[in-house]
């Protein structure tokens, strides 16, 4: 960092590359209050002027589906505050997050969504906006509550196909009914609920208890059949859907053929079905636990198909499903060392690794191009949500800005995260790719390996607009 000349900026970063969905951008880049003030020749009249030589410039990444400080169906709190979450996240370089507003049976609307955000207000270091998570139609005001946030630009709504939690088919119907006049998205944990019960009852029964069995207990046509289901609601509501964490090839062809009917519906996955397969379950005593999720990883088929489905743009986001759980009596050992499948929390640690393991399998790898990376990682989910300001390289757009190091290579340890995990599902991975400095509306959060963000800085996005579901 050098001291500038003039102040026509705040900041300028200078000599890297910049590159954006659309491509590399030549020139420079300059911030002032907080936004993206120009691209290109951008002279050197700034504040402040960082040197970029050999490193790329990135828009910040956005995730679009992370549990912070939430409650799961099995009663148990999530092991990250918003505080930890967003350090850890922006240690990754993302910049933008959409976590859960998750409802209570019982619960208004309004005042899940008014905890959440309180808690968020307090903790959160970095941007980030709710899906509003539905699990009870039948409390007072429902609907006019519904109608009401996402009015209010909490335009996304979460509801399970599954679990204790779920809704049944009416219920489904019923909140499409009410969102599809006003412009929101609903998303959709799609599995189905028969089908997992049948499998687990039978593997209980028959002694099959260990993690290794979680894979089997939730049948690949589970997915196939609540994800073909979901997009015929769809298909006869004309209420846009996002279809969750597909595991499954046959589930992505299902979204590649109703998009080519017209129907509005897209889709994402995660990095833990694109990178690993069932056999990390296979682990001496219930250590197998730490990578239990749902749906679970399939076989190398199934990662192959799904990066295939990438590139088709059959699958549009990619995020990271965070869903941390300490392996302990507090998280996934809560039913104690001898706990069956069904009684371990699923989900894994996915927000500081999610760019990194990505970067290194796209680009890195040779899978596509920087621009693929940006466009997967921050472009489509910032416009698919309607998060204004967010996900691009452009004039006007918010300065969340990444300097990655392209040739920097880092080798995961056992316990190298920054969130409250205590484990790094990852650990012995190496990848090459490193995000060095991280920028929050022009200010620096991160740079070589230190956290400088402050907990409460971190401010709720407006989505004026719905996103995709206006077109």
């Amino acid at each position: 960092m050098i001291a500038g000349m003039g102040t026509d900026f705040d900041l300028i970063i200078r000599g890297g590359q910049l590159v954006s969905a659309a491509g590399p951008i030549a020139g420079d880049i300059a911030l002032r209050d907080g936004r993206i003030a120009a691209l290109g020749d951008v002279g050197t009249a700034a504040a402040r002027v960082v040197e970029a030589e050999g490193k790329l410039i990135l828009p910040g990444g956005v995730d679009a589906h992370c549990h912070i400080e939430q409650r799961s169906g099995m009663g148990l709190m999530n092991a990250d505050t918003f505080e930890t979450a967003t350090r850890s996240a922006a240690m990754g370089g993302t910049t933008s997050v959409i976590s859960f507003a998750a409802q209570t049976k019982g619960q208004r609307l309004g005042d899940a969504v008014a905890d959440y955000a309180t808690r968020a207000a307090r903790g959160a270091a970095i941007d980030h906006a709710f899906h509003v998570m539905v699990t009870d139609t039948g409390v007072e005001r429902f609907a006019e509550d519904l109608a009401h946030l996402i009015e209010a630009g909490h335009r996304s709504v979460k509801v399970f196909t599954t679990y204790d939690i779920r809704l049944e088919d009416a219920e489904i119907l019923a909140v499409m009914d009410v969102m599809r006049p006003l412009g929101g998205l609903l998303c959709v944990h799609a599995e189905n609920h028969a089908m997992i019960a049948r499998a687990t009852a039978a593997l209980l029964a028959d002694g099959q208890t260990r993690p290794e069995h979680h894979a089997a207990s939730h049948p690949r046509m589970a997915e196939i059949e609540a994800v073909a289901r979901m997009i015929r609601f769809a298909e006869l509501t004309g209420q846009p859907a996002m279809l969750f964490h597909l595991s499954t090839p046959e589930a992505a062809d299902q979204v590649r053929g109703a998009r080519r009917r017209g129907i509005p519906v897209w889709s994402e996955t995660c990095p833990h079905y694109l990178l690993m397969t069932k056999e990390v379950l296979r682990r001496e005593g219930l250590e197998g636990a730490k990578w239990m999720c749902s749906p679970p990883q399939r076989g190398e088929s199934d990662c192959a198909g799904l990066w295939e489905a990438i590139w088709r743009e059959d699958i549009q986001v990619i995020s990271s499903d965070h869903a941390p759980y300490r392996f302990d009596e507090s998280g996934k050992l809560r039913a104690g060392p001898e706990a069956r499948f069904d009684e371990i929390a699923n989900g894994l640690p996915g927000l500081e690794t999610r760019l990194p393991l990505l970067f290194d399998a796209i680009v890195s790898n040779g899978r596509g191009s920087v621009a693929d990376f940006v466009r997967l990682t921050a472009t489509a989910p910032a416009r698919i949500y309607g998060l204004a300001g967010k996900g691009d390289l452009r004039p006007g757009m918010d300065a969340d800005l990444v300097v990655w190091d392209p040739e920097r290579s880092v080798t995961y340890g056992a316990d190298d995260l920054h969130d409250n995990v205590g484990y790094n599902p990852w650990e012995g991975r190496q990848i090459t790719g490193w995000p060095e400095r991280v920028f929050l509306r022009g200010q620096e959060i991160v740079r070589d390996g230190g956290f400088y963000g402050l907990p409460g800085a971190g401010q709720l996005i407006p989505r004026p607009d719905p996103g995709v579901t206006a077109r």
